[in-house]
């Protein structure tokens, strides 16, 4: 029975390693966007 409760800490332990990692490498990831095309930004200002 002891075995088992070993076992499952470790493998908690391992998922929770795993998705810290997974976390961070997201929090880590530089967003970029395309700037805006002058012509359609002017376009969109003049049919308001």
């Amino acid at each position: 029975m002891i075995t088992v409760i070993i076992i499952s800490v470790i493998v908690v332990l391992i998922i929770l390693v795993l998705s810290v990692l997974t976390i961070n490498k997201g929090y880590d990831y530089k967003h970029t966007i395309d700037p805006p095309a002058p012509e359609k930004q002017e376009e969109t200002r003049e049919n308001k």
